[in-house]
């Protein structure tokens, strides 16, 4: 089939922006099979097509061997390169139809119980404003490598380590010490921190069964040792024995807000704060987010920003 000028061009085009986007995902995930699943697309077509893009530009791109790919330097710097192309290209799209068109699907990584307890509650509202937006959700506590799994926002708890990623903090959630009645009914209310010595705490993985929680009562710093029959690296894994009465907890208003209304939990040491916990919203492609992705989290601001879902008391 002949084609004239006009159509030639546009398919040189298409052909062009297919290249870039396959070769984005393949760099990002490190992996043919798993870009090509998440662009539904023939293992042998995405190979055939970074190939196509090599034998165009006269250089190689990836180093292939039987157990991975590697991005060549040439490679790296196609990659970004190509990457702020596709940014630039969806960000002119998503100008032209306006915000509130945005359409297509978000990727956004949520930790268990935050995301299940915080976001997904809130997904309906957000959903209702962008009828044409799609969410893929990733909720785990195991470590994500967020550009492989072509992430496009993360929400991260707690301080953020260092890294090329953009982020943007959402909101603060204040920490509790909390214990089961049935606990605090055999071993008694703690008045002061210092009291938490003689009892029973839920303390980290460390091996030794010890650690040091810190409290602030207007400008004074006190720090208590405390120690535990339970451990464990896990935040829900704090909140459930407390809940189950094995001892003091320290967890955020996310994970108990419920169950302080209830009853299930109580709150301790009224008076004595404890460091509050940060959310993030984090950008694996970079400081510059895409239009959807600003949209999501403007709307989960706001939307944090009237505290932790609870049931009425």
């Amino acid at each position: 089939m002949l084609l004239d000028g006009q159509h030639l061009f546009n398919y040189q085009m298409n052909d062009r922006l297919q290249e870039l986007t396959v070769f984005v995902r393949v760099g990002e995930s490190g992996s043919f099979t798993r870009a090509a699943r998440d662009m539904n697309l023939s293992q042998p077509s995405v190979s055939r097509i970074v190939g196509e893009l090599e034998a165009r530009l006269g250089v190689k791109l990836l180093l292939r061997t039987t157990r991975r790919l590697t991005l060549t330097a040439a490679g790296e710097k196609f990659l970004d390169r190509a990457r702020a192309v596709l940014a630039d290209l969806h960000e002119a799209e998503d100008a032209a139809r306006g915000v509130d068109s945005l359409r297509g699907a978000i990727r956004v990584a949520l930790p268990v119980v935050f995301g299940m307890r915080e976001v997904i509650p809130r997904l309906p509202g957000f959903l209702a404003r962008y009828p044409l937006l799609r969410v893929d959700l990733r909720v785990s506590d195991a470590y994500q490598d967020l550009v492989a799994e072509g992430v496009d926002v993360a929400i991260r708890l707690g301080r953020l380590a260092d890294s090329a990623f953009g982020a943007r903090k959402l909101a603060v959630l204040p920490r509790f010490v909390v214990a089961a009645p049935s606990y605090l009914k055999v071993r008694g209310m703690p008045r002061h921190p210092a009291d938490l010595a003689n009892h029973d705490c839920i303390v980290g993985s460390s091996g030794l069964g010890r650690e040091c929680w810190l409290f602030k009562r207007r400008s004074t710093i006190i720090s208590v040792d405390v120690a535990g029959r339970i451990q464990t690296d896990s935040a829900p894994g704090r909140y459930a024995s407390a809940l189950a009465g094995l001892g003091i907890a320290q967890v955020s208003a996310a994970m108990c807000a419920a169950e302080l209304r209830s009853g299930a939990l109580v709150a301790l040491l009224a008076g004595y704060a404890l460091e509050p916990v940060e959310v993030h919203a984090v950008f694996p492609a970079g400081p510059r987010p895409s239009f959807k992705v600003q949209a999501f989290t403007d709307y989960m601001m706001a939307a944090l920003d009237t505290g932790p879902l609870a049931p009425a008391a």
